[in-house]
């Protein structure tokens, strides 16, 4: 009789070892599994902290008007002042427009005060991230011992101008003094200050741009000049930056720029767009010599780039962006660093030399501010293809070649090589302003004199 049921040798080995290979690739699934959780876990935090990082600074219109707000809350609370305040947080004469930039905590907003464009600036964001003023701290211990004593307007001078020149890199016994607007404000005023106004200054005056402009633009027309200000935000004049997509570099066609007036009234004549060019070159070169020669240190701008320069409506260049503007001492201390090459001491656009015997980057910077504006904006400008039918013009050829050796040459240190440099380029954009002045001349009298018809004269 045959047994029904019985298993095929072998098959209970099988089935055991199937049963082994299911547990295992079920516990290696699993594993997978856990894996693949973790590792997609890994991304979107990684991923989250990157869009944290990327974002924190995206400039949005809802976020400028929430730090403004605090700003003005801060004013109404006391904490806070400036000549600005008061139009921006209660008169309502400051119209906010939109978000210009953010960028490692620095606040650039776009704006107008009394219908004037101006932008609204701060380093930070919040008035309590700048470092409180000791003085007021030491009036509260002295205060609290039952002894008034305020800050005269002597001691604001005196802590203010060491504070200037600690942000400017000058040594303590540099000379140099308050802003003409501050001494005589300071010579006029009679009461102590208050508080906000002092904390409001001293959080101005913890922001290098912000000191800067307010030293220079008694000194010259070729910084951005600042208006007014409100707590730690400060308004400068609004003018419209380069780009270095611009064939132009700068919107010259909307400056629309006239010579002087007639006897009659009329604009003797309108300016081309290439007259422009030349005549805005020509103040490049005005602001190189004014920095590098006007004062007691040479002024090095280590950040050389269309947008970081506009032009006004009498085509005079302005600097915008100063945040990379030091004085001698300052570049020295930020060029002489640890190197193993060259490469190691660019800072920039202002580079050094590597000491391979010691280490060290030089102390002297060895290219010049006239180079880099050669290389990044005048090459540009004046380029065979962008000069069109003029390239070949023997003034226009020769410089193009001024421009080219000026930006492939080295001088920093050899002021006589720069200086004849400098004349050079001078001379020549003078004469081209000129020629093109006569051209438009000769085609003038070319088209016979304009006759007026009156009663008269038919």
């Amino acid at each position: 009789m045959r047994q029904v049921g019985r298993r095929a040798p072998g098959l209970g080995q099988a089935g055991w070892a199937l049963r082994w290979l299911r547990a295992r690739a079920c516990r290696r699934g699993a594993l997978l599994v856990a894996l693949l959780w973790l590792l997609t876990w890994l991304f979107l935090s990684g991923l989250l902290f990157v869009h944290r990082s990327m974002f924190s600074d995206f400039c949005t219109d809802d976020k400028s008007r929430k730090i403004l707000q605090r700003v003005c809350d801060e004013y109404q609370q006391g904490v806070l002042t400036g000549d600005l305040c008061e139009d921006l947080c209660v008169g309502g004469h400051v119209e906010y427009k939109r978000c210009l930039y953010y960028e490692n905590g620095k606040k650039v907003m776009a704006a107008s005060w009394r219908g004037v464009p101006i932008v609204l600036k701060s380093k930070l964001e919040n008035f309590s991230s700048y470092e409180a003023l000791a003085l007021l701290e030491y009036q509260d211990t002295v205060g609290g011992a039952g002894i008034e004593e305020e800050l005269s307007p002597l001691d604001v001078v005196f802590y203010a101008t060491l504070e200037i020149k600690n942000s400017l890199g000058l040594e303590a016994g540099t000379n140099l003094t308050l802003p003409q607007f501050w001494s005589e404000s300071l010579r006029e005023r009679e009461q102590a200050y208050s508080r906000a106004e002092l904390a409001s200054l001293w959080a101005l005056l913890q922001q290098e741009e912000y000191t800067f402009l307010r030293v220079m633009q008694d000194l010259t027309d070729h910084v951005a000049k600042v208006l007014g200000s409100c707590g730690h935000f400060y308004a400068v004049e609004y003018l419209a930056a380069g780009h270095a997509w611009d064939q132009n570099i700068f919107p010259l066609e909307e400056l629309s720029v006239s010579l002087s007036q007639s006897p009659r009234g009329k604009p003797e004549r309108t300016l081309t767009e290439m007259d422009m060019v030349h005549r805005v070159a020509l103040s490049f070169l005005d602001m190189v010599g004014h920095f590098e020669n006007d004062f007691s240190h040479h002024l090095h701008l280590c950040d050389i780039k269309p947008e970081n320069f506009a032009v006004r409506k009498d085509l005079t260049v302005a600097a915008i962006d100063v945040d990379m503007a030091f004085f001698e001492p300052k570049m020295q201390d930020i060029l002489e660093q640890n190197c193993t090459n060259d490469n190691d001491c660019n800072f920039f656009d202002c580079i050094s030399k590597c000491d391979t015997r010691r280490n060290k980057c030089g102390s002297k910077r060895i290219n010049s501010n006239l180079q880099v504006i050669c290389e990044k904006i005048f090459r540009s400008w004046f380029s065979p293809t962008l000069l069109g039918d003029k390239a070949g013009c023997p003034l226009q050829v020769e410089l193009q070649q001024a421009v080219q050796d000026c930006a492939e040459t080295e001088n920093g240190e050899d002021t006589e090589h720069s200086q004849a440099t400098w004349l050079r380029l001078q001379g020549l954009l003078t004469q081209l302003i000129q020629e093109e002045s006569a051209n438009q001349q000769s085609q003038k009298q070319a088209r016979g004199p304009h006759h007026v018809h009156t009663a008269l004269n038919f």
